[in-house]
């Protein structure tokens, strides 16, 4: 490796697996390799739905020892979730899994006392049952929440464990909904009359910020020879993916597809109104003073756990066959809290047809169209909604992640949208990683700079619009009810 090429590491976690992928950038390179990847397989226990975070540690350094020997290493993962620390600094049990039900009916405890919208107009952030902010309320009377002396985020926990340092990541911390996206601080009146401990929380942190450096005993498990510093990074695996998204001006919104999609466009301020609020449209924080106003769609989630239903059959012969079923003949919302939870999707999708007088999708081919249609059609509103309550048009949508490599959702949220889309990078979280440490020890430029590199160096591919869109104007229309 030549002496302008750098190495990073990129630990992404997320809802089903993780990786540690390894990065090498320059500058006119950049180039991305999986080390190692690991299953995150939940456990179900008597008390409720937990993460295997001592799992996902021993994967983490299975990878930065597979990784080999790197210049330093980020971690990103999914948002909400949390560990908490005893005063010894040990964990209190494992972190509770957003799908678990413990928030169930919290959110109408929270607006007992902070009603929904001074809650928004305050953080900004769209209802979801288990943003950390309910999780908090859910445990308020628990035992282990009385013990806790510290609470951190779950990159901010494992990087705690491989640095001995704690902090609390900003963009992540935006997810908790004790954020105020105006001042990128948190929301010290909010917290107080919900009687939650900001001190539980050690201080912010910004993408590209120094968070230590690995622990002896790391290295030594690891092999790699020290110093190794681990940076600050987008460490909502959402932030890092935008900060991917290879965009060559300003007029662009952006598809973060995966388990979820996210959908939504980059601000330089949050929209805090109360039609942003009723749209149930969010403000999280990205790099450089930016923010994601974007909605959350159930995502491919759903087509997973079909495919699960269904004893996973091929999923390029599925493809192929839902691109020949008739389409828009049923259509669900695909941001309907009835599909949070695993299990029945098959079931369930039936169900929501037939209860809105559709026909109801009998074969797997006509229900992975059904979930496609119906997710390129939430991607359009999400589009036309955020232009709207934003004020900001676009000419393109970017679409990045794992959804990339469906080319059949690619071309119908183009159709649907009436937009070109750009599809690709589909490791957008980890480029987005590795290119914040790049970034942080100055092998590349600002955001722009990022985004021109990826352009110049990652495969792409552009889906044009086919047809009009009258027709997923009369599927809108049919799903609204009118």
């Amino acid at each position: 490796m030549s002496a302008d090429v750098k190495a990073y590491a990129a630990v992404d976690l997320g809802a089903s697996s993780g990786r540690v992928m390894v990065g090498r950038v320059g500058p006119d390179s950049l180039e991305l390799a999986e080390a190692h990847r690991f299953p995150n397989r939940p456990v179900r226990v008597p008390e409720g739905l937990r993460w295997d975070v001592l799992a996902l540690y021993a994967g983490v350094l299975e990878g930065l020892r597979a990784a080999g020997q790197v210049d330093s290493v980020g971690i990103d993962s999914w948002a909400v979730d949390y560990g908490l620390l005893d005063a010894d600094g040990a964990l209190l049990g494992n972190p509770v899994h957003y799908r678990d039900a413990r928030t169930e009916g919290v959110a109408e405890k929270v607006w007992a006392t902070v009603p929904a919208q001074e809650l928004y107009a305050a953080t900004g952030l769209q209802y979801a049952p288990f943003n950390t902010l309910y999780q908090l309320t859910a445990a308020r009377s628990t035992a282990q929440l009385a013990q806790a002396k510290r609470l951190l985020m779950v990159p901010d926990l494992l990087t705690y464990w491989l640095t001995g340092e704690q902090g609390t990541e900003l963009t992540n911390a935006s997810t908790t909904q004790l954020i105020d996206p105006r001042t990128r601080d948190w929301a010290h009146g909010v917290a107080e009359r919900l009687g939650i401990d900001l001190e539980l929380f050690p201080p912010l942190r910004r993408p590209g910020d120094p968070a230590g450096v690995l622990r002896p005993e790391v290295l030594e498990e690891t092999g790699l020879a020290g110093p190794v510093p681990v940076t600050a990074v987008g460490s909502h695996d959402t932030a890092s993916a935008v900060a991917a998204v290879p965009a060559t001006g300003e007029r662009f919104a952006y598809i973060c597809t995966g388990t979820w999609s996210l959908a939504g466009l980059e601000l330089d301020a949050p929209v805090l109104t109360e039609e942003s609020r009723a749209a149930n449209f969010t403000n999280e924080l990205g790099l450089d003073g930016t923010v994601r106003y974007l909605r959350n769609i159930m995502g491919l989630w759903l087509l997973q756990e079909c495919v699960r239903a269904w004893g996973d059959p091929d999923l390029g012969g599925l493809l192929l066959e839902a691109s020949k079923a008739e389409a828009l003949r049923s259509v669900v919302d695909a941001g309907d809290a009835a599909f949070l939870a695993p299990g029945r999707m098959p079931e369930r999708i039936a169900e929501a047809c037939r209860a809105s007088g559709q026909p109801v999708p009998q074969s797997p081919a006509e229900v992975t169209r059904c979930i496609l249609d119906s997710l390129a059609l939430a991607h359009r509103k999400a589009v036309q909604d955020a232009q709207r309550l934003a004020g900001q048009t676009v000419d393109v949508v970017h679409v990045v992640g794992g959804g990339t490599r469906n080319a059949l959702l690619c071309q119908l949220t183009a159709d649907a949208c009436g937009l070109p889309v750009v599809a690709g990078p589909t490791e957008a979280a980890a480029l987005g990683n590795v290119l914040v440490q790049a970034r942080a020890h100055g092998l590349v430029g600002d955001l722009a700079g990022m985004r021109d590199l990826l352009v110049r160096t990652q495969p792409l591919t552009r889906y044009e619009p086919r047809g009009g869109t009258e027709r997923w104007r009369a599927a809108q229309a049919r799903l609204a009810g009118d």
